[in-house]
């Protein structure tokens, strides 16, 4: 069998994503050898693969976690192209995990064929590996101003003979006109691809309901497989930070008498912000996202993420005044931690001619260190310890242009390497690495959360004992199984994954623009 099935979106943050690492899990349990793959990205939330070559590669987070519902280590081909957005106009190019190129709207039109080239050809080689190949289509397939060059919509549905299902969020509203309308600017031979719908976060009562996608079929002449209902715990893993909301997840009620509030600055250009989900899982913590300066005054901990433009948001946290509230905060003695980029921020300088091309500014100054920007990326995976404490194991990864090349004689180091090197700095309670994901180590994170309480005055913060983070986050990938088969036709979905297209199915006009 060499299965496959496109799943598009009337827009961006839809449930392509989850629907997609949904059914991967449920085609696991059936048995069927099973993959996700989504032939362009564009996030700054990536994950970190080692090649058999041994050299690191980046593909998008919601690949890897598609992977992981599948029962896979991620593969470089999962998600062939990855574009990280550096500005609203130039975007840095990950090609099968390496980056390549920057583009902009000016040169993306020359590179395009390349990246479309090789998108087919992983696609070509996954789908001869595995029984099913569930792909992901980008933003929606009716921007009918980019269908032209399309390879990732039904440009790859055309070229791969793969039946689409169209998802849509109705909690945003106007999710059948969305989906009408999605499926009429399309033209004939894209039309006969879209099989049907899905509808994404849905609550209240069905009944209701069910009039709506009756007549949407009688407009369309194409069903809906089935609602997902609005669930809470799907915050894991979310490819961008603003669907985060303000506050992470579900914040448990603390173990011990204190609460622990810490309040992420939600950067322009934040990259993987996927650190603070593990700091969220803690019972007793409260995470949020926000850009008030105010905010950070009340906050125990403040975290500057990583970020894509290290000294472009840099120079923002200045002029909205963010910069001079985190320094109060750390004048205070009040716990301060900088993950890869928001670590370059917290040094005396930055020398970049690569990123940003501004050469030497002056970073925030709460860090004896200073960082240089390399042209080539530094890309792989972390294994070390705590520094100080050996027997509290590290697991991360790297993905930076920035090195520390000079730093105070005698600074602690924040970690350390496998071979006993030290990573990151701390000084007081400022802390800063370049490892994304440390905070997945249950026991480091105890240790950090509990070292944050007792500065920040928090006595009667506990941390709690038995909080996995690789068990929560297997807990949400056997949800979004579990609410594919409790709430989709599966044997509708599994008849279009072996059979394609269904015949037959009818024109809605007007279709794309001539």
């Amino acid at each position: 069998m060499s299965g496959g099935l496109l799943v598009a979106g009337t827009t961006s943050d839809a449930g392509k994503s989850v629907l997609t690492a949904g059914i991967c899990r449920w085609l696991r349990r059936r048995g069927v050898r099973v993959a996700p793959f989504k032939a362009q990205n564009m996030s700054n939330n990536s994950a970190v693969v080692v090649g058999p070559d041994g050299r690191g590669g980046e593909l998008g987070r919601a690949q890897a976690m598609q992977a992981a519902a599948a029962g896979l280590a991620p593969d470089l081909r999962f998600n062939p192209v990855l574009l990280k957005p550096g500005s609203d106009l130039a975007s840095q190019v990950v090609l099968l995990g390496e980056a390549v190129d920057t583009v902009t709207a000016g040169n993306y039109h020359a590179l395009r064929p390349r990246l479309a080239a090789t998108a087919y050809a992983a696609l070509a080689e996954l789908r001869a590996e595995y029984e099913v190949v569930i792909c992901e289509g980008a933003g929606s397939p009716a921007e009918i101003n980019l269908r032209a060059g399309d390879y990732v919509n039904l440009g790859l549905a055309r070229q791969a003979g793969l039946p689409t299902i169209v998802v849509g969020d109705i909690d945003r509203g106007g999710v059948f006109a969305s989906m009408f309308g999605t499926v009429a600017l399309l033209d004939a031979a894209d039309q006969a691809l879209v099989a049907g719908f899905v509808i994404n976060k849905f609550r209240g009562d069905l009944g209701l309901l069910r009039p709506g996608l009756d007549m949407l079929r009688q407009v369309t002449g194409r069903p809906t497989y089935g609602v997902l209902p609005w669930a809470l715990d799907l915050w894991l893993d979310a490819e961008d930070s603003l669907a985060y909301g303000r506050v992470l997840g579900r914040p448990a009620a603390p173990r011990g008498t204190d609460w622990l509030d810490v309040a992420v600055v939600r950067l322009p250009r934040i990259s993987n912000a996927t650190d603070v989900e593990a700091l969220a899982t803690e019972p007793g913590v409260r995470v949020r996202l926000t850009v008030e300066p105010a905010e950070l005054a009340a906050a125990d901990l403040v975290v500057l993420p990583g970020s894509k433009s290290t000294v472009a948001d840099l120079a923002w946290l200045r002029e909205t005044g963010l910069a001079d509230a985190v320094r109060t905060h750390a004048a205070a003695g009040r716990p301060l931690l900088g993950i890869c980029g928001g670590f370059q921020m917290l040094g005396r300088a930055i020398h970049d001619p690569v990123e940003s091309r501004r050469g030497s500014v002056p970073g925030l100054g709460l860090l004896p260190v200073e960082v240089t920007f390399d042209r080539r990326k530094t890309v792989r995976r972390a294994e070390g310890t705590a520094a100080g404490d050996a027997d509290v194991p590290v697991h991360g990864y790297e993905i930076h242009h920035g090195r520390v090349s000079a730093a105070d004689p005698g600074l602690p180091p924040l970690l350390r390497y496998a071979d006993g090197a030290g990573e990151g700095a701390r000084l007081g309670t400022v802390y800063g690495t370049h490892w994304h994901g440390a905070f997945s180590s249950d026991a480091f994170r105890r240790r950090f959360l509990t070292e944050v309480a007792g500065a920040a005055g928090r006595t009667g913060f506990k941390v709690a004992p038995d909080t996995s983070f690789a068990a929560a986050r297997e807990r949400t990938l056997d949800l979004l199984g579990d609410l594919v088969e409790e709430h989709l036709d599966t044997d509708a979905l599994w008849r279009l994954i072996e059979s394609g297209p269904p015949p037959g199915l009818p024109f809605v006009p007007p279709g794309a623009p001539g």
